[in-house]
């Protein structure tokens, strides 16, 4: 009798923290979508209409890019260096810029002696 009241006490104190967890992850759900509430009505604010589809176009194709161009224009107008709306055209130079800036360099390099020596045919 003691074990299915041992059991029973696990059972209710596993419930509890699993409750507990699950509260937390509802918890973070919230805040990551106050966030980005509040990111897009910022965005909204300092883009156009055509800007702010380009850049949701971005963000589809390249979310990583999408971020990281929502996190740039963010920085420009919490730091006042957006004098107005951003339009499509301001927009596109923007990502010129920092394209030019992480633009990587890729390399193809062949190595023709290991197809030679592999003909083994003989």
């Amino acid at each position: 009798m003691s074990g299915d009241k041992e059991l029973a006490d696990l059972r209710a104190q596993r419930m509890k923290e699993l409750q507990g967890m699950q509260q937390q992850q509802q918890k973070q759900e919230e805040m990551q979508q106050q966030q980005q509430q509040a990111i897009n009505s910022v965005l909204n604010q300092v883009l156009d209409q055509q800007a702010r589809a380009r850049l949701n176009t971005i963000s589809i194709a390249k979310p990583e890019r999408g971020r990281q161009l929502e996190s740039v224009i963010l920085q420009m107008a919490t730091t006042g260096q957006l004098a107005g709306r951003l339009s499509e055209a301001d927009l596109v130079a923007l990502v010129e810029r920092i394209n030019a800036q992480t633009q990587k360099t890729t390399s193809v390099k062949f190595d023709r002696r290991r197809a030679a020596v592999d003909d083994d045919d003989d």
